[in-house]
């Protein structure tokens, strides 16, 4: 069993980009949107290895899941391709003055580490979680932390528009 697993994972360095990638789907049963060689070539690698000798040990699996909680993971699945990332907007409201800004009364939605955070324009700030900001960048840094551009944040373009 492992001369075949040898030979297999040797077999992965002569296969396409494309290849690899149908071969990906086959092993993990999902696509995956990269066409990194090297990359797809370890993780299949690894995964082939895991199914033929077994998996981690139950202390290796705790420990994992102790750094886990404290990291930054995925809580949501992916968007397929087709559908922009970023913000959404609840009502469809376009500024008339042509300012970056929707108009009072807009509220702005964005999926944050798992949490929906819902910004409503006021017509001067931003509330969020009962609390007024100046800026969509002074809300983007209460939820984050760290210093955003809020049109960037919030996914918004030239003109308020999506």
């Amino acid at each position: 069993m492992v001369q075949n697993v040898q030979s297999e994972v040797a077999a992965l360095r002569q296969m396409t980009p494309a290849q690899l990638r149908d071969k990906y789907m086959a092993v993990f049963g999902e696509p995956t949107r990269t066409g990194n060689k090297d990359f797809l070539c370890k993780r299949l690698a690894w995964r082939l290895q895991s199914l033929a000798e077994g998996s981690l040990s139950d202390r290796a699996r705790q420990r994992a899941e102790e750094l886990a909680r404290d990291a930054d993971i995925r809580m949501t699945m992916p968007r397929s391709p087709a559908v922009t990332a970023g913000a959404t907007q609840r009502a469809q409201a376009a500024p008339a003055n042509g300012e970056r800004v929707p108009i009072p009364g807009t509220v702005l939605a964005r999926q944050y580490r798992g949490w929906l955070i819902e910004v409503t324009v006021l017509p001067k700030g931003f509330e969020w979680a009962g609390q007024v900001y100046r800026s969509l960048s002074a809300v983007a840094q209460a939820v984050t932390g760290s210093h955003w551009n809020g049109h960037l944040f919030f996914g918004l373009k030239n003109g308020g528009e999506q």
